[in-house]
């Protein structure tokens, strides 16, 4: 979107934030990385930043109920390596292990501390300050960027959704059942919705966008369509 500055006669380009909302296995990552790709802005996972804290808490032992405990000796950021974002714990490359499904359940366990949210908060807000920004996770649209220019709860049907998280983990030669994965999501929807720190729910501004119907290709249509109208 450009502005003109009348007094100045100066054109100027104004950044766009998106949040994109939802429960897991909803397809928030990969559709809104190649919307994202589609409509040149920076896309940002804040799911992988929870997952990489989940990870050092799975590592190291570390009581998840005790935020001093996980606080301490943790730095998880985001990089761009070759046009690709990546994600960092403590200087380690770890965007492949914080997709193991032993992960999500501590990625979820860690995004209820409210000490490990306001840790994150800062560097989430910082990224769509200085970029047009399409940025996925629980509370994007609620929390993060309350004043997002657009809004989008990204859903799908329970089973829609393990269907897919499981075709996903077996491509990547894991050993999983459909129910397993079915229940740990279940059970991640579950504990999203009812903590008491920034639980997932839509943003009363938020336009709801169900692709259980639909491929990834019609998901990522509806998103970028979504995103281009309501600009």
């Amino acid at each position: 979107i450009l502005h003109f500055l009348p007094a100045r006669s100066v054109l100027v380009l104004k950044l766009i934030s998106v949040a994109i909302d939802g429960p897991v296995g909803a397809g928030k990552s990969t559709i809104a990385r190649t919307a994202a790709e589609r409509l040149n802005y920076i896309y940002c996972d804040t799911g992988a930043l929870y997952r990489a804290v989940g990870l050092y808490c799975h590592r190291n032992g570390v009581d998840m109920n005790d935020p001093s405990a996980i606080a301490g000796n943790i730095n998880a950021d985001i990089r761009l390596v070759d046009g690709v974002q990546r994600i960092f714990l403590n200087g380690e490359d770890v965007s492949d292990e914080i997709r193991l499904p032993e992960i999500s359940m501590a990625a979820s366990a860690v995004s209820a501390v409210p000490a490990v949210r306001s840790a994150l908060l800062g560097l989430q807000r910082e990224i769509a300050e200085k970029n047009s920004v399409i940025m996925d996770g629980r509370d994007i649209g609620t929390v993060v960027l309350p004043n997002a220019d657009v809004k989008i709860f990204l859903t799908a049907k329970p089973e829609i959704r393990a269907k897919r998280r499981y075709g996903e983990l077996i491509a990547k030669g894991k050993d999983v059942t459909f129910e397993e994965v079915l229940n740990d999501l279940n059970q991640r929807d579950y504990n999203d919705s009812h903590r008491a720190a920034a639980p997932l729910r839509q943003a009363a501004d938020a336009v709801l966008a169900d692709t259980s119907e639909l491929d990834f290709g019609q998901s990522v249509d509806l998103v970028c369509g979504l995103i281009k109208e309501r600009l």
